[in-house]
């Protein structure tokens, strides 16, 4: 029997910013709980995160910031692989090699919310923004300590949990990490009723890059 060989992980640069890059903003997009089909960039999981990136270019624009958005290996989360959380933390090293010292934001929805949120331990890694995140009972948060997370979350999510979020925000908020839960009223999983609203949500995350320092 033949073994199927999949490509790897790869970024797709949105924005590649100045030849000296400050800080860089990571997007990740959702997939499934259990997937080994290849990740393609006409999946409406990888489709959604692609306004995003253009909400965060606009965001920075004359701003030493790329933006980078990830296609994973696969699809699924594949516990207790993790393929996804392998595939960004492979990404944030790419980040380190490709821009050292850049501070590093990720911006992620539903399984890529909870990829983000797993991510963060890096020392490069300084905020979070987690979009309808899948959270599941006992979702480490020793990670967040010190970092900015934003968390939010669509009150008609029947996908991924938003009791679940508001739980994990509180939770993090309990091991020092800077963190806000923004609920979306009358919103689902899909982001679409009040698109608007999501894009604000990045937009002030991302708005303190003007003022974030650059690591020594």
């Amino acid at each position: 029997m033949t073994t199927r060989v999949l490509p790897p992980a790869r970024i797709v640069v949105a924005a590649p910013g100045p030849a000296s890059v400050r800080a860089v903003v990571l997007l990740l997009p959702g997939g499934k709980a259990r997937s080994h089909g290849r990740f393609r960039g006409s999946q409406l999981t990888n489709l959604r995160m692609i306004p995003f990136g253009r909400v965060v270019r606009e965001q920075v624009r004359g701003l030493p910031v790329a933006v980078w958005r990830l296609h994973y290996r696969v699809r699924g989360w594949n516990e207790p692989t993790l393929d996804p959380v392998l595939d960004a933390r492979w990404a944030v090293g790419e980040i380190r090699r490709r821009h050292p010292g850049a501070h590093i934001y990720l911006v992620g929805h539903s399984m890529g919310g909870r990829t983000a949120l797993r991510c963060a331990a890096d020392q490069a890694v300084v905020g979070v923004c987690a979009l309808a995140p899948w959270i599941e009972p006992g979702e480490p948060v020793q990670q967040l300590a010190g970092c900015t997370v934003v968390i939010a979350h669509g009150d008609r999510d029947r996908v991924t949990d938003p009791h679940m979020s508001r739980a994990y925000a509180d939770a993090a908020l309990a091991v020092g990490a800077d963190v806000r839960f923004q609920p979306m009223p009358g919103d689902g999983h899909g982001m679409l009723v009040r698109a608007g609203r999501w894009n604000d949500v990045v937009r002030r995350f991302v708005a303190s890059l003007a003022d974030a320092p650059s690591q020594p």
